[in-house]
């Protein structure tokens, strides 16, 4: 959070299983706590047991943005996907099971769904260790991916307030890190002292 009680203007997702889309992440509640009722059916993800019950910790609510792979895409198809394929192997699911409070949590809060490419997941995924430091799994790199390809093309409003989720450690697929380095894989032993020293000594 930018600012105590503001909430991201958009929240970006990479989306496979698609229970993780959901506005509790970042602290929105439209549960009631007076009437007890759920004012949305994206906040009945919580099945009655709203961790936010009393009030909102923010006063705005984001738009909930989802990406998904190509080869892995139902909600863009408008259908489940029997057999998906994609190098992100974290959202590589055909069978979503939490499809309707997805399809709520993006519809209700103004924000969409959309997909990319392999290669362009993996651009996103090297320009964050690049870049950034930030080693993640594909997967993870997809939100980045959309939140760049979102704002360039203006989707994403210039000064919006974005965040993006990346869970997975480039360590859970580090076959496709080694495709993507440039530079020779180094062997060191498994001990603390030589891994300070490799990364010490080859840092640009």
């Amino acid at each position: 959070m930018e600012e105590l009680g503001r909430a991201p203007d958009y929240h970006c997702l990479p989306v496979g299983n698609a229970g993780n889309i959901t506005a509790h992440w970042i602290g929105y509640c439209e549960y009631s706590s007076a009437s007890g009722d759920h004012v949305t059916e994206a906040c009945a993800f919580c099945k009655g047991h709203c961790a936010y019950a009393g009030g909102a910790i923010v006063g705005n609510r984001p738009k909930m943005v989802g990406y998904q792979a190509s080869g892995a895409a139902p909600f863009l198809r408008g259908h489940m996907v029997d057999h998906p394929e994609t190098v992100a192997t974290a959202i590589r699911i055909g069978h979503p099971q939490s499809w309707e409070y997805a399809h709520k949590a993006a519809e209700e809060s103004g924000g969409w769904f959309d997909e990319h490419t392999d290669e362009e997941i993996l651009a996103a995924q090297k320009l964050l260790a690049e870049k950034e430091g930030i080693f993640c799994e594909p997967a993870s790199a997809t939100s980045v991916a959309g939140a760049l390809r979102d704002v360039r093309g203006g989707r994403i409003p210039e000064g919006s307030s974005i965040v993006c989720t990346l869970t997975g450690h480039g360590l859970k697929d580090p076959d496709t890190a080694i495709k993507q380095s440039t530079a020779p894989v180094l062997s060191i032993e498994a001990e603390l002292g030589a891994v300070k020293r490799a990364i010490l000594e080859n840092m640009a």
